[in-house]
């Protein structure tokens, strides 16, 4: 079962001028960071499925409230994005597609495909381990627009964050 297609182009366009203005004003490009930026994605992933709780067997406490999922969730998609413009690959939309397995395993299939990505940085590699990112978003309980609004409420902070030199 899937949901209409993510229209990504948008989003790829206000990541292009963030990316732009962070490399001006700290001297590098995405090949000097490339390694960073994956590094940095697999951090947030980490960091949203702490959130989830989904992997916390131990634990009865349930996840974290919705804007802190989505504003973690945001933070990957600000990489996606990002790397994605980093190999020259602005995808116009993806399909966001009902994953029936559960959502422990969802992370761990979208960490493989990162550490493939990282592997071998090409198009089909990142396409894999984006759409995988992109499956998160019903998994989790969410919808595009919720995920969408997350970005850009998070995109104001980035901005926020350069101009007080964060």
């Amino acid at each position: 079962m899937t949901q209409e297609a993510i229209e990504l182009l948008p989003l790829f366009d206000e990541q292009r001028k963030l990316d732009a203005r962070i490399h001006a004003e700290h001297h590098t490009t995405y090949q000097e960071t490339m390694e960073k930026r994956i590094m940095a994605l697999v951090v947030e992933l980490g960091e949203l499925a702490n959130e989830t709780r989904a992997f916390k067997y131990w634990s009865k406490k349930g996840p974290s409230p919705k804007a802190i999922i989505l504003d973690e969730y945001a933070d990957g998609l600000h990489f996606f994005l990002s790397l994605g413009l980093a190999i020259d690959y602005p995808i116009d939309r993806l399909p966001v597609l009902e994953r029936h397995k559960d959502l422990t395993t969802q992370f761990l299939d979208l960490y493989e495909e990162i550490v493939a990505f990282r592997n071998n940085a090409d198009h089909d590699h990142y396409y894999r381990a984006f759409s995988k990112f992109i499956s998160l978003i019903p998994a989790m309980g969410y919808t595009q627009e919720d995920i969408i609004d997350a970005y850009k409420a998070k995109l104001k902070v980035n901005y926020e964050r350069q101009d007080t030199h964060y």
